[in-house]
């Protein structure tokens, strides 16, 4: 796969046995489709052991979309964030199921959850009342809008881009506002919620108390918009599409070269001399209007057309590799497989072999968190539904042939 010729690089992870940071904690997993299970992901390969609770007969919604799949057609979307997990089928429509919930929350350090806001606490799993019996389980809830005015609003991506402000910053100039090719508002939401939980646990440990975490969509999104957020919290400046410019730097964005883009990241004028000199027109560098950063944001269009002749002359690869040496920024927009290729020539793991049942394995895009004492493991292959209710609960859910909706 990839530019190069060769595959991406394929580490085996270790087997069931192996550790890690959070070796010991036990993480009663409720949620389903993204930002929840990718959460629990992150801390499951930190060590962590989860227990996916899942709706009998259907499972997490994300089982469902395909296509892609994997050659047992299951849905790769779902076996992206559902590693290092066992599933069980439990009926949470029903007070037997319920009943096996509130076991399986008892022997837990975290409990989490997506329904939407007020579903837990109907089915007596609220937070309120689960504090009492079980007062050092840390209990997370990611929502889309919070539990207030916005409880009952469904909370997904798209949605979420689209009235959080990403979408009216992202696409080209007086052209259609448009969403990020992958969840990215679910993405970011799951890593504040996993940061919640270690902050949670890390006050258990020195008070003995578990508290409450909360995370919402929207939130997460005004965060993470960091500099377009604080731009308006701050000067009041409303931002719009700007393509791939930046609203504060130049030149910062992608230009055409002779035969694929190319992206420019200058981000200081010692940079940008450098620019100038590699590609042959040092005297930008002294011109007034370019020579400081406020000058190149304000004659941009300027720049970009001068900037852009010379980059018309040759390819992207080459382009690249000129101004890497000369110490400016610089490289092709890769496809997907080009992007493995570059990780896997760099010596940063993209693709990981997690170990199966039998010959069979799981190839899975590698946790990005390298620690030297206690690194990521790999120890089981995303589950099938209901996998493991019996092992854990000891008896197959009697509501296991199919439920309502909790």
């Amino acid at each position: 796969m990839g530019s190069d010729g060769g595959g991406p690089e394929e580490r085996t992870g270790a087997g069931p046995a192996g550790g890690g940071a959070l070796s010991g904690l036990r993480i009663a997993d409720f949620s389903r489709v993204l930002a929840g299970p990718y959460a629990t992901m992150l801390l499951a390969d930190l060590g962590a052991e989860v227990i996916k609770v899942e709706r009998p007969g259907t499972g997490d919604e994300t089982r469902q979309w395909r296509p892609p799949a994997d050659e047992r057609g299951t849905s790769t979307y779902f076996l992206g964030v559902n590693r290092n997990k066992r599933s069980v089928a439990v009926d949470l429509a029903t007070e037997a199921g319920r009943e096996r919930a509130r076991a399986l929350i008892a022997g837990s350090d975290v409990l989490v959850e997506n329904f939407r806001p007020g579903t837990m606490e109907r089915l007596g799993l609220g937070h309120a009342e689960l504090r009492g019996r079980h007062p050092r389980l840390v209990y997370c809830s990611i929502s889309g809008f919070g539990t207030g005015g916005g409880a009952a609003l469904p909370g997904y991506d798209l949605l979420v881009q689209a009235v959080g402000g990403l979408m009216s910053v992202t696409g080209e100039p007086g052209g259609e506002p448009t969403k990020t090719g992958v969840a990215l508002v679910d993405v970011i939401t799951g890593l504040h919620a996993a940061l919640g939980i270690m902050a949670a646990l890390r006050h258990r440990d020195a008070t003995g108390e578990g508290q409450r975490v909360e995370v919402s969509l929207l939130g997460s999104l005004l965060s993470a918009m960091v500099n377009q957020a604080s731009g308006y919290a701050v000067a009041g400046v409303v931002p719009g599409r700007m393509g791939n410019a930046h609203p504060s730097i130049a030149p910062y964005e992608t230009f055409p070269t002779a035969d694929r883009p190319l992206a420019l990241a200058v981000g200081n004028d010692t940079q940008f001399a450098a620019l100038a000199e590699a590609l042959g027109v040092p005297h930008l560098a002294a011109d007034d209007r370019f020579c400081t950063n406020p000058g190149r944001v304000a004659h941009r269009a300027e720049l970009a057309g001068l900037l852009g002749e010379r980059l018309r002359t040759a390819g992207a690869d080459h382009w690249s590799a000129v101004l890497l040496a000369a110490g400016v920024p610089a490289g092709p927009v890769n496809t997907l497989d080009e992007a493995f290729a570059f990780a896997h020539r760099l010596g940063l793991p993209g693709i990981v072999t997690v170990p199966g049942a039998g010959a069979e394995s799981s190839r899975q895009v590698a946790n990005p968190i390298a620690l030297s004492a206690s690194p990521p493991t790999y120890r089981l292959p995303p589950p099938a539904l209901g996998e493991h209710t019996e092992e854990i609960l000891g008896r197959p859910d009697p509501g296991a042939q199919g439920s309502q909706a909790p």
